[in-house]
């Protein structure tokens, strides 16, 4: 059975049954606490921690999932990877324990001609928790699985929580036996790698208290109402129904290390190291196109630095395996051609995510070519001083701040005869990782930070907005905090949160920025509100200061927008959208939006492309808009479900996450997309749009800035400003500017060259002088003298070099030159063989010139550049010289 057939078959049972199917929400998480979705209940955990009320009592859903932890051990086991699929049915205050174990039974055991995945009961062996009795029972009697296949575990095995106080309950397990060949009897207490567990059902019954691990924690009392949350790895039902040894033989990933056998030459099964590889390439590679696929980008951070080291992890191992050239767009095609068969967006998508790919690839081979650079000079550097082992921070550096894989370190490393400080580096990698966890663990009690949000939200309910028709209304406050702490009354200057139940003020988010404006109350209080945003899904809190009066409680309030500044971030946002729009018409639709920002009068807008966007492009881009702003198109916007949504083919931006009603606004027949914001009645209340140019803001990712209407203006008026003073200088056409500049350009550069050429032979003229100068310092010809001041670097190492060569014969020769340019005191002292022979070098001769001089220098035993800061002490530093010469 494919893993498609799997995923359609979880979900018509569910829904057959009475569940909402709910679409995987993108790998990004709408969590501050992760970056990327780890678990299938994810999404859900707003509705199980009481942040939201679910608008379902049953669901289920297949999520795309990725953990990264054990990324090390991909490949090296069969059991590790990072992309998978978890099949998950939720009930919220529905059916329990009974319900959930008859739903798992049926759906396993059915047979195939009846929806099921027709899997042998005698094979299923079933764990549950230690004093689960009921659990126990509801097996045993109910299902009819023999107690000797009933097996009880402790908190370690079978007990869930989030690892933070709230909602927990014990586990059963559902385990499929594969057979004497994977290992002795005894049950999946005994023997995991035989029973592997396909399906874990968590009955969530209690709440917790703090403490740490896994069983560390006290259990406070039943939760007011009991949920159910399971999960099946799709992938290892793959393994069992598809008869295959692991997960890296289902269909989904055999096919990718197919692909790489093609490329490479090098068959499965060939060699452990090989296999390890092609596995490697397999998992990380499905898992590069779908995060790619859901809006992640390459970079050096959060989840952009996920995505780069699994996508670098695998170039590398298709390296190994002696793959020549770029090899990533066939291993994305092979992904997206299996993958699309579950995720049709992936086929919808294709030219933008092998554009991400084959740009990370390139990127890579560059980061190969400088970082085997570096290298080689580490360990020129490491034999230079006798060493054999290379430094544990060197190679930390190249694998944290160059990307250089650290298996590629090794292997370079031995081929030129010099092993590597594993220790040091493992040790450098560990405080990093300790300070990650540390980040994360602190990012954790965020939950704590919106306590005093969610009991507001729980007793007044969510903010009503109403900023869609109007920027004024009345309201009551139904929340307050200063200085983040919930109080009763807040005085005149005191830092406030206020809650409202209805707002026409419009909290930060899709890269609207939030709105400002006033609050005022009946009693003639008066709040300034600098920011809105919502800590808690719904929640509206309004961020300002008490200019005048008490806030209390329960009063009414008068909230007011700022509507000047209102229309300036609409229209902005409304011009963010006809951007998007031209850019895809003019790149395609691999120009996806990758973030913006809508700002009263100036928008940023972030967009995918593999290279620079050509300046004629971003002429015809910014022409399309006004010309669109010209039509007077008008702006609506309605709710509609995704599904009719999509079927209008409206643009939603990736990583969003979206309800089953969506908000659409469309721009006449020009632009349609899913958005949240506010914007402008008619194109034509933009008045102009001026894109100010385009800059890389990282791997694939472009940004586009530009002025929206009155700030658009003022900036051609001061550009007109600034042409008309160029012609009367000129004196000529606006249309003759360029050749005319760059004319006058030519001319100067021209001279610059001719001044420069006649300085050089200036100083050049003066080497024979110097030379002829020479004394005798000890039996070594010295030359030391001031030259014109100004004499640039270059040319003071010319003519040093030049009065060296003059001073031939065979005996010991120096010559140091000093000047001052731009007030700072320049030395260039260069020696002959003989006298380096005779132990004089130019480097130590610098040194001690440059101490002189209030500064330092250095360089070769033959020629070397120092400098300092006192251009009064160049007599010092000529005398130093020459006495560390006679001291020779």
């Amino acid at each position: 059975m494919e893993s498609a057939e799997i995923r359609r078959r979880w979900l018509r049972f569910f829904e057959e049954r009475g569940h909402t199917v709910v679409p995987s929400a993108s790998l990004i998480a709408d969590d501050p606490t992760l970056l990327l979705v780890p678990a299938g209940m994810v999404p859900f955990k707003p509705y199980f921690l009481g942040e939201v009320r679910p608008p379902f009592s049953r669901a289920t859903s297949v999520q795309k999932c990725v953990r990264t932890p054990d990324i090390e051990e991909v490949g090296k086991t069969t059991r590790h990877g990072t992309f998978f699929q978890m099949c998950g049915n939720f009930s919220f205050g529905d059916y329990f324990k009974e319900g959930a174990i008859r739903y798992a039974w049926d759906l396993l055991t059915l047979p195939l001609d009846d929806g099921g995945y027709g899997l042998d009961p005698e094979r299923l062996w079933i764990t549950v928790y230690l004093d689960d009795d009921e659990a126990e029972t509801i097996w045993r009697e109910k299902i009819g699985v023999p107690a000797e296949r009933i097996q009880r575990l402790g908190k370690k095995d079978n007990f869930w929580s989030m690892g933070v106080p709230g909602p927990c309950g014990p586990c059963s397990e559902i385990n499929y036996d594969r057979g004497p060949e994977f290992g002795a009897e005894g049950g999946p207490a005994v023997n995991d790698e035989r029973y592997v567990e396909i399906w874990n059902l968590v009955f969530m019954q209690f709440e917790r208290g703090a403490g740490d691990g896994k069983e560390d924690f006290p259990i406070l009392g039943d939760l007011p109402a009991k949920n159910i949350d399971t999960g099946l790895g799709l992938e290892r039902l793959a393994m069992i129904l598809q008869g295959v040894q692991n997960m890296y033989e289902t269909d989904t990933l055999r096919v990718v290390m197919d692909t790489a056998t093609e490329l490479t030459g090098v068959r499965y099964g060939a060699a452990h190291a090989s296999d390890v590889s092609l596995r490697v390439v397999a998992d990380h590679m499905r898992t590069s196109v779908m995060l790619i696929g859901d809006g992640v980008t390459p970079g050096n951070e959060g989840r952009g630095y996920v995505l780069r080291r699994i996508m670098r992890r695998a170039i590398r191992n298709m390296r190994l395996l002696g793959a020549p050239g770029l090899v990533v767009g066939e291993l994305v095609d092979t992904v997206i051609s299996t993958m699309g068969k579950q995720y049709p967006e992936l086929e919808n998508d294709r030219k933008r995510i092998e554009s991400v790919a084959l740009g990370e690839e390139t990127a890579f081979n560059q980061t190969l070519k400088a970082g085997t650079t570096i290298l080689d000079g580490a360990v020129a550097e490491t034999k230079s001083s006798g060493g054999s082992v290379l430094a544990g921070d060197k190679v930390f550096q190249l694998h944290d701040t160059y990307g250089f894989p650290y298996d590629l370190t090794l292997e370079m490393a031995a081929e030129q005869g010099v092993s590597v400080d594993e220790e040091g580096f493992r040790r450098l990698m560990k405080e990093q990782r300790d300070r990650a966890k540390a980040d994360a663990k602190a990012k954790k009690m965020g939950h704590a930070d919106v306590s005093a949000y969610r009991e507001v939200a729980d007793a007044s309910g969510t903010t009503d907005f109403i900023g869609y028709t109007g920027v004024l209304g009345e309201a009551t406050v139904v929340g307050l905090l200063v200085d983040g702490v919930p109080a009763p009354a807040a005085h005149e200057g005191d830092e406030v949160e206020v809650i409202l139940d209805r707002t026409p003020f419009y909290a930060e988010g899709g890269g609207q920025l939030a709105d400002h404006g006033r609050i005022r109350l009946d009693s003639g209080t008066v709040v300034e509100v600098r920011d809105v945003q919502q800590p808690v899904k719904g929640l509206t809190v309004h961020k300002g200061t008490v200019l005048v009066g008490e806030v209390v409680l329960g009063a009414s309030a008068y909230a007011q927008v700022d509507d000047e500044r209102r229309r300036a971030v609409s229209r902005a946002h409304s011009a963010t959208h006809l951007t998007h729009q031209a850019l895809r018409d003019a790149l395609g639709p691999t120009a996806a939006q990758a973030g913006s920002e809508n700002a009263p009068g100036r928008f940023r807008f972030d967009f995918g492309s593999p290279a620079a966007i050509p300046g004629s492009v971003l002429t015809d881009v910014e022409q399309k808009i006004n010309e669109v702003l010209a039509r007077e198109l008008d702006v609506t916007a309605e709710i509609l479900t995704m599904d009719e949504a999509r079927k209008q083919g409206a643009i939603a931006m990736f990583g969003e996450k979206y309800g089953d009603a969506v908000r659409v606004v469309t721009i006449g027949d020009y632009s349609k997309e899913l958005c949240g914001g506010t914007h402008v009645a008619n194109t034509a209340q933009l008045g102009l749009v001026k894109l100010l140019g385009e800059s890389s803001i990282g791997a694939g990712v472009r940004r586009v800035e530009a002025l929206v209407g009155v700030d658009a203006y003022r900036f051609l008026a001061r550009e007109h400003t600034v042409l008309a003073q160029l012609t009367e200088l000129v004196k000529g056409r606006p249309e003759e500017l360029p050749e005319k500049i760059s004319g006058m350009l030519g001319k100067l550069k021209d001279a610059e060259k001719e001044i420069e050429r006649f300085r050089a032979e200036k100083v050049l003229q003066a080497a024979a002088g110097l030379a002829a100068q020479a004394e005798d310092v000890a039996g070594t010809a010295l030359v030391a003298a001031r030259v014109a001041d100004g004499t640039s670097a270059d040319d003071l190492r010319k003519l040093v070099l030049d009065v060296r060569q003059r001073l031939s014969g065979g005996r010991p020769a120096v010559v140091a030159a000093f000047t001052v340019a731009n007030g700072r005191p320049l030395a260039v002292i260069a020696t002959n063989e003989p006298a380096r022979e005779r132990g004089i070098k130019a480097g130590a001769l610098v040194r001690t010139a440059a101490k002189a001089l209030g500064g330092g220098g250095g360089g070769k035993d033959d020629v070397a550049q120092g400098g300092g800061t006192d251009p009064n002490a160049v007599d010092q530093a000529v005398a130093a010289v020459r006495h560390q010469v006679g001291q020779a």
